[in-house]
């Protein structure tokens, strides 16, 4: 049961969630040999002030 967690910006549109998923999904299927019902894709939309890179907010 393959579990990816996306870790994204707030704002990306559920169209874009769906596409991506179809694709995450498509590519753990045939790679780690299982089925789309097995696989899970979880997004968390994160607040871009709650984000630091290299010791720095984003926000």
């Amino acid at each position: 049961m393959p579990v990816i967690h996306v870790y994204l910006y707030e704002g990306r549109t559920r169209e874009q969630k769906a596409e991506l998923a179809k694709a995450m999904t498509d590519d753990v299927v045939k790679i780690m040999k299982t089925t789309p019902e097995a696989t899970h894709i979880v997004y968390h939309d994160v607040n871009k002030a709650d984000w630091a890179t290299a010791g720095k907010l984003q926000g």
